[in-house]
């Protein structure tokens, strides 16, 4: 089943649900008109669809391998990359002063969640430059941004996050990896970092590694640690490529799914290395990066749902199994009732998740063309609800469409169970849905009382009362269960806040 891009989805979504007008009349995206935006969804789609859809089964039946302490990629991801660098899509929001586009986050989210849709293994590798990306042009120095961001916007060269070590996961700040001056501008790097997405490839130029590492009397846990740019190359000043630097990828991991994806575990012996930021100010420089990447994890989980959705639809048009409710009889298993409850239960929420992940980005656009702290703050709330949602949909969607296949979906030639086990790392990398929900209740309810979250209710509210159901019974009955949900979502807000000031651990069970 070949995926089909989801633009006319985005189009109603902009349009008629997230408000891209608002982000339209800014001055910073006012060239992103609804002309614009329509063609960059459409040649998005072609490219998805044509391109990258083709290499989702290569990546999973033919995995990254090292050979030789050399990383070979699936047959077609470096053609794939190449189209993806190419039509300009790692670079969408980037600076448009290094190359970048400029175009709203918005759209990014969208044409990101098209890739995931149709080869997340190799979307992996452009949605970690992007992330370096905008680390790198809001912390790093001048020399740093001239050189390396226009490579990573082109795809010249690709980036990493190097966060987790073997004792280190979520607890960031257990690390181990050590820092120490040379005296001449440059660091030397040493330590092990594991679960390093897209590590290494044989189709960049240059793999720019951003490494966390503690500094020599440095305090203890996350205050004491800083960010290191590491390239693979060391690159001279031309931007060409010198020599290579003092790191290595010691193994790649066997995982239960995105198989294409190259997740390395990564050697520093005294590699050389550059300061992103001040001094133990890494973590509020690697979250730049981190943040970005939760809303395109997010993205990643709602891909995964659009492809498990279309790719159980077109099986249930296709099989024939048992009696249907026809009143002949005949039909697909798309007549059974069931299966259609669980197709239209797929379509539902995947739309859901995909409506709050773009929410998220409009008010990160918001954020960057007004400044206003309203918008930043609703980014910040939205953000590990996008992650979590849509992660949790690509799972429960994937899981669905495994069983709408019935025993062909426990059988690996049909794809189905590959869109269950790639799904299931979303939920677990950039932070586990417990630190998103963590994050919600800690840093974005209780720390500002709740003050964003009851403006979203009250909007919704407002919504909702300039409905009106008329004759329609099915209008009456979802107008009715919005306002129970909201009533619901205030009164646990309440109880949240007020065990909150109680007790800081209640909220957290």
């Amino acid at each position: 089943m070949p995926y089909r891009a989801p633009v006319e989805d985005f189009a109603f979504l902009f349009d008629h649900v997230v408000g891209l007008d608002a982000v339209r009349q800014t001055d910073r995206f006012e060239d992103a008109s609804e002309d614009v935006t329509r063609a960059i969804l459409e040649e998005a789609g072609k490219m998805t669809n044509d391109v990258l859809a083709p290499l989702q089964r290569a990546g999973d039946q033919t995995p990254a391998k090292l050979e030789n302490g050399v990383v070979r990629t699936s047959p077609g991801f470096a053609d794939g990359f190449k189209a993806v660098a190419e039509g300009g899509w790692i670079g969408m929001s980037a600076d448009p002063e290094f190359g970048g586009m400029g175009l709203p986050m918005t759209l990014t989210t969208a044409v990101n969640e098209m890739m995931s849709g149709a080869c997340l293994s190799l979307q992996l590798a452009p949605l970690m430059s992007q992330g370096q990306i905008e680390a790198l042009e809001h912390h790093a120095s001048d020399a740093i941004k001239e050189l390396y961001l226009p490579k990573l916007i082109s795809g010249e060269w690709t980036g990493t996050m190097n966060l987790t070590e073997p004792q280190a996961g979520s607890d960031v700040g257990a690390l181990a990896t050590k820092a120490e001056d040379n005296g001449d501008g440059t660091y030397a790097i040493s330590g092990q970092k594991v679960y390093i997405t897209w590590g290494d490839n044989d189709f960049g130029g240059n793999i720019c590694h951003l490494v966390l590492a503690r500094l020599p009397g440095a305090p203890a846990g996350t205050k004491g640690i800083s960010l290191f740019l590491v390239p693979k190359y060391l690159p001279n000043d031309d931007g060409s490529l010198g020599n290579a630097n003092s790191l290595k990828v010691v193994s790649l991991e066997h995982k239960l799914g995105i198989h294409g994806s190259p997740t390395c575990v990564m050697q520093y012996d005294k590699a050389t290395g550059w300061l992103v930021g001040p001094e133990q100010g890494g973590m509020a420089a690697m979250f730049t990066m981190m943040n970005n990447a939760r809303l395109g994890v997010g993205g990643q989980g709602i891909g995964i749902a659009e492809a498990a959705y279309q790719h159980a639809l077109a099986y249930a048009l296709d099989r024939k199994q048992g009696k249907t409710s026809r009143p002949d009889g005949t039909g697909t298993i798309v007549d059974h009732a069931d299966v259609r409850r669980m197709l239209m239960t797929m379509k539902a929420e995947t739309f859901a998740a995909r409506a709050i992940a773009l929410c998220c980005a409009k008010a990160i656009d918001m954020t960057n063309a007004t400044g206003q702290a309203e918008w930043k703050a609703r980014a910040a709330f939205l953000t590990p609800i996008a992650k979590a949602f849509g992660t949790d949909t690509g799972m429960a969607v994937a899981e669905m469409g495994v069983q709408v296949h019935g025993g062909m979906g426990f059988i690996e030639e049909t794809g189905a169970a590959q869109h269950y086990r790639d799904a299931r790392i979303t939920t677990i990398y950039e932070g586990t849905t417990g630190i998103q929900a963590a994050d919600l209740v800690g840093r974005k309810l209780l720390r500002d009382g709740g003050e964003v979250i009851y403006e979203l209710i009250k909007q919704a509210r407002t919504d909702l009362m300039q409905i009106n159901p008329g004759e329609s019974d099915a209008l009456k009955v979802i107008c009715t269960n919005v306002s129970t949900s909201l009533d619901r979502l205030s009164g646990a807000t309440d109880w949240i806040l007020e065990a909150g000031t109680q007790d800081p651990r209640r909220p957290y069970a």
